[in-house]
């Protein structure tokens, strides 16, 4: 069950992302050729200098400990130039550290922001200077990109305006994370570490794999990949899909170009891409056709030479073709209820039924592409339902109530009739398309299954939140997949509620990590 909490917080939050569009598809093709780069640690650790200069600008003295201040030009703006914004090249952080280490070591985290997290107070406040008393580790909080003091000045809030923006975010903070750690290193501190909250957790999880080092990881609140935040989650309400739609369509770029540079672990493309235009133009025919894909796709990924985590990547690729198919019959057998409904219906006498609530993806499974010929949504302000015509007959389908994502009701005693309103609805097969795109292009840029495995997943505590509503993890290959040896720690709540009180598991999850790589390499 998804927090009710998430629901609610969502829906009064002003905040709009990717207002903008996607982003330039020629800054979309740099960004997937440095991923290439930014995901292969042997690669990415020669993108930034071991010396690669940082100025303190301010140091106070706070009785027990010293709050430092320092600033450096990002790594980022000599491999990707033009991509940042000028108010964003200058990489900003805050050190909170001890007059007195506890032990000859000196332990520090460096805590990345959430999503909204603008500044630094929040994280000194609840992490850093906690963390300091009970634990002896210092931290050190770094400014996001397009945030704080590095937002643009028309940005906003938190709004960033290009999908692409994000995958600059991401890029800037594996690359200025690395650079904090080399400079900590010449310093003196460490054992090193990192973490973060909610995208913070995700963008730790990012630079974690590109440090040549055992590393202390704690992300907390985050999953897999980012593309289940905008195509399942709550989050997926807070986009203008119509004007992504658009765009998508008007550049072939985007659809023939970018969409086969897609590399999905999740197994959605390029096969995914198939069988939704298949699918699209002429179901159930290309029932057949879709089988025949997984079958070859299956095919392919027999190789005895493949590393271990291949292997299991490929194997979760294989069961989610095999979902896909099992959906697909689902589908086929839907059309023929629908349509032996609709028979039975006759003339204007309308039947009321109510639909188990999925997620965007499988929403349009019923709502465009199986039950209806043509569609439309019923004007009334009193009214929520949704019109569904037929040939000789009308039947009316209610809004379905709030299920989980990616679960379908086992019985029709689950299904009621409520005006809840979904994040979203994919009305038309274009909008379903840029769907996809976006779960690809997402995918291709944060999925971690992309990346190397960080050099010890033993030191990885995951804290994942039982029914969040902004990190689904439903269908997505897990984390402890991902990273075998990695330890997840499950908070009985949602989102919010698990960012709001449960700060005290995050610093005892960050310390648990810290002993264990104390333990083994600083005995």
């Amino acid at each position: 069950m998804v927090s009710r909490v998430d629901q609610i917080y969502r829906s009064i939050l002003l905040s709009k992302f990717f207002v903008r569009g996607w982003g330039k598809p020629e800054n979309l093709r740099r960004i997937f050729a440095f991923r290439k780069i930014l995901s292969n640690r042997e690669k990415c650790q020669h993108l930034v200098d071991k010396n690669h200069p940082v100025t303190v600008t301010k140091e106070t003295d706070n009785g027990d400990h010293i709050l430092l201040e320092a600033e450096f030009v990002s790594p980022f703006v000599e491999h990707l130039p033009g991509l940042l914004p000028k108010e964003s090249e200058k990489a900003a952080f805050q050190f909170v550290y001890p007059k007195t280490w506890r032990t000859h070591l000196k332990p520090t985290c460096l805590h990345l922001a959430g999503t909204g997290d603008h500044g630094f107070w929040r994280r000194r406040m609840l992490m850093a200077k906690p963390l300091l008393e009970e634990s002896g580790i210092a931290s050190i909080m770094l400014e996001n990109p397009f945030y704080g003091i590095r937002k643009p000045k028309d940005q906003l809030r938190s709004s960033l305006h290009n999908v692409s923006d994000l995958f600059v975010m991401g890029g800037c903070l594996v690359l200025e994370s690395l650079a904090i750690f080399h400079w900590c290193e010449r310093m003196g501190f460490g054992p090193l570490g990192i973490t973060g909250i909610s995208m913070g957790g995700h963008m730790a999880s990012l630079a974690a794999t590109n440090w040549h080092k055992p590393l202390p990881l704690i992300p907390c609140l985050s999953w897999s990949t980012a593309s289940g935040v905008f195509t399942q989650g709550v989050m997926s309400g807070a986009i203008n899909w119509e004007m992504l739609k658009n765009q998508y369509f008007s550049n072939e770029v985007f659809r023939e170009e970018l969409f086969n540079m897609i590399q999905s672990p999740e197994g959605h493309f390029p096969v995914y891409h198939k069988v939704g235009q298949e699918f699209a133009r002429d179901f159930p025919q290309s029932l057949s056709h879709v089988e025949k894909i997984m079958q070859e796709d299956r095919g392919s990924q027999s190789n005895p030479h493949d590393s271990s985590q291949t292997n299991r990547l490929a194997q979760h690729k294989a069961e989610r073709m095999d979902m896909a198919y099992r959906q697909a019959e689902e589908i086929r057998e839907s059309d023929r209820m629908y349509s032996s409904i609709a028979s039975a219906g006759g003339g204007s006498q309308g039947l009321s039924l109510s639909l188990p609530k999925f997620n965007i993806l499988q929403n349009f499974s019923f709502s465009k592409k199986k039950v209806s010929k043509s569609q439309s949504i019923n004007s009334n302000k009193t009214s929520k339902n949704i019109l569904l015509k037929y040939k000789s007959s009308k039947s009316k389908i209610s809004k379905p109530d709030f299920t989980p994502v990616g679960i379908r009701p086992k019985s029709a005693a689950h299904m009621k009739t409520v005006t809840f309103e979904p994040y979203m609805e994919v009305k038309d097969t274009l909008t379903w398309e840029a769907v996809q795109f976006m779960r690809g292009v997402m995918d291709e840029c944060t999925h971690l299954g992309n990346f190397t495995v960080p050099v010890d997943p033993s030191l990885i505590i995951i804290v994942a939140a039982e029914n969040d509503g902004y990190m689904p993890r439903d269908g997505i290959i897990p984390l402890t997949e991902i990273w075998p040896g990695s330890e997840m720690r499950i908070l009985e709540s949602g989102h919010i509620t698990g960012y709001l009180f449960n700060h005290q598991v995050f610093r005892k999850a960050i310390k648990d990590s810290f002993d264990r790589v104390t333990e083994k390499y600083y005995s």
